[in-house]
């Protein structure tokens, strides 16, 4: 599309050109007729001679002798007027119009007239070359946004499905276990996230659980996810030792996550004699409620972060958990929450939740998200959140189970 106005795009391409014989008296009702305020002159090879004008004839007219209407026009004419090139831009056109004072230019190719250029089409046809511009151009951004919005809902329908295929890739529900009540919340922040949960059951009375968190969200760290996830799959079935399980993933994921990042935490419960054993790898501390004093404490282990440095060792910690105990596992978006002043929720907020929750008898998850949206208010999360809760219930054998939440007052 032509952008720049050139004096080609204004001219009048077919101006009146004469003769140089012919007379003044021809011209005026040439001119009334026609409505315009000059003639170009020139010979028969279209060659400019001259140009004669209403200002030619109001200086000439007035001293004229009586018969002035059959002089030629070569009389009468200007000659080697000033003339422009078809090629010249808008503004070139103007100053030169107004440095030479005139308001009329005879537009000359390669030594021949082409056209005649007034100040009247500049202004006139300057407004309507740039109207059909501006519509050209509004047709084109018309279809490169139509283009864009087709292609943006591709792009949405490819990374729902993609999201939905994500959400098969996590545990349907957790094992059936009667010793242990989980509860789980997953929301990536994206269509695609880079949280992954999973468990494992190793033998019949070992179950292992797994929270980790791909640096970054939507497409890259969904990628990274899936791989952590067939990582975990493929070394978890056959150890019930935490940190050997984080070190073969640590193996797994080394050299294909590029300059991105896996932690994890990995926990593994023995029914048998309620002990959890466990190795973090960068990930933030799980916290564990403690019925027995009611009191919140961490889960510290340390170890390096997934895929970055090969032969990490992870070391173990155990704890013995309770009846009526719960343990809360979160990713950081949960704590990494900011409120309109930008003030992070943290994990010390997230721990007088739980002290909340417990001594009330409050869902424990319900009311984590409910603080964290309280907080919040409104701003927009920046990072996917996951936080699972698992309890361990104050029952007898045979009892049936409820929710997720704390038991009641005296409950046995």
């Amino acid at each position: 599309m032509t952008t720049r106005l050139t004096v080609r795009h204004l001219m009048d391409p077919d101006p009146v050109v004469v003769t140089p014989d012919r007379t003044v008296g021809e011209l005026l009702p040439l001119m009334n007729d026609r409505r315009i305020g000059s003639v170009l002159v020139g010979d028969q090879a279209g060659r400019l001679l001259g140009i004669f004008t209403e200002r030619d004839l109001l200086r000439r007219v007035a001293d004229a002798v009586p018969g002035w209407r059959n002089y030629p026009v070569a009389d009468w004419m200007t000659r080697d007027p000033h003339t422009v090139g078809p090629d010249v831009g808008w503004e070139e056109a103007v100053n030169e119009m107004t440095r030479r004072r005139v308001r009329r230019l005879p537009v000359v190719d390669d030594g021949k007239v082409i056209g005649l250029l007034s100040t009247r089409m500049l202004m006139a046809r300057r407004a309507d070359f740039l109207n059909q511009q501006v519509e050209a151009r509004t047709a084109e951004l018309r279809r490169a946004n139509d283009q864009l919005l087709a292609r943006d809902q591709e792009v949405l329908y490819n990374l729902r499905a993609a999201g939905k295929l994500q959400m098969q890739l996590l545990p349907h529900a957790p094992p059936d276990w009667p010793e242990l009540r989980w509860r789980v919340h997953y929301a990536p922040l994206d269509h695609l996230g880079g949280d992954y949960y999973d468990f494992a059951e190793p033998t019949a009375d070992h179950l292992g659980f797994l929270i980790a968190d791909a640096s970054g969200h939507s497409v890259a760290a969904a990628m990274v996810a899936t791989l952590t996830r067939f990582a975990f799959a493929e070394v978890s079935r056959g150890t019930t030792s935490p940190g050997k399980v984080l070190a073969g993933m640590n193996e797994r994921l080394q050299g294909i996550t590029e300059e991105r990042f896996v932690t994890a935490f990995y926990g593994v419960f023995d029914r048998r004699t309620r002990v959890l054993r466990y190795a973090s790898a960068g990930h933030p501390h799980p916290l564990r409620w403690v019925a027995d004093g009611g009191q919140v404490r961490p889960l510290v282990s340390h170890g390096f972060l997934l895929g970055v440095v090969p032969g990490e060792v992870y070391a173990e910690r155990e704890v013995t958990l309770s009846p009526g105990d719960a343990l809360c596992f979160f990713t950081d978006g949960l704590v990494e929450a900011r409120n309109e002043i930008g003030e992070l929720y943290g994990e010390e907020r997230v721990t007088q939740c739980i002290e909340h929750a417990a001594n009330t008898g409050e869902d424990l998850l319900d009311h984590l998200l409910a603080c964290q949206r309280r907080f919040s208010s409104g701003v927009p999360l920046s990072d996917d959140v996951t936080l699972a809760v698992c309890r361990l219930p104050i029952v007898e054998a045979g009892t049936p189970r409820t929710g997720g939440g704390w038991p009641h007052p005296g409950t046995r």
